[in-house]
């Protein structure tokens, strides 16, 4: 059996972040070995954040907060949680969010949600698309200004 302790991880620190979203992670799914559900542990200093606005297509995400006093940016605006304190974020433009630390103490939460591929997120702020499949090579950020027609690139002569 695969276990983790959620209590006291060890973080990892992704140093190509960008100020603002320099935050430690654990992905729980692949410690423990799961397949059908994803959570991830997030240790989120002063001023930083997890990942920038956005919402999720199929995906559903539970924030549990462990310690600290993380802001939630959503659709109705922002609000400070407590330890303890859980939300959901369902799928679709209703579920945007995004999670941030502007306490002076660090905060602890973790993000339980669904995993389903083909998935799809959208960044609002910045008018990003990105796709999530199985295959890494297929997943991709693209800018909403990039769309083409259906049949753009194809044959005119048909398959």
């Amino acid at each position: 059996m695969r276990r983790l302790n959620f209590q006291s991880p060890d973080f990892d620190y992704d140093e190509t972040d960008p100020p603002g979203f320099r935050c430690g992670a654990v992905r729980m799914r692949e410690a423990i070995g799961g397949e059908k559900l994803g959570a991830s542990l997030y240790e989120i200093p002063e001023g930083e954040a997890v990942c920038p606005y956005h919402y999720e297509d199929p995906e559903e995400e539970w924030l549990l907060v462990l310690d600290g006093t993380p802001s939630v940016r959503t659709v109705e605006g922002e609000e400070e949680l407590a330890p303890g304190e859980a939300v959901c974020f369902p799928a679709g433009p209703k579920g945007a969010h995004q999670v941030l630390n502007r306490a002076a103490e660090t905060a602890r939460v973790m993000i339980v949600s669904t995993r389903n591929h083909p998935a799809i997120a959208v960044y609002p702020d910045s008018g990003k698309i990105g796709t999530f499949t199985k295959r890494e090579d297929d997943n991709k950020m693209f800018r909403r200004e990039s769309a083409v027609d259906y049949y753009d690139g194809e044959t005119e002569d048909g398959p």
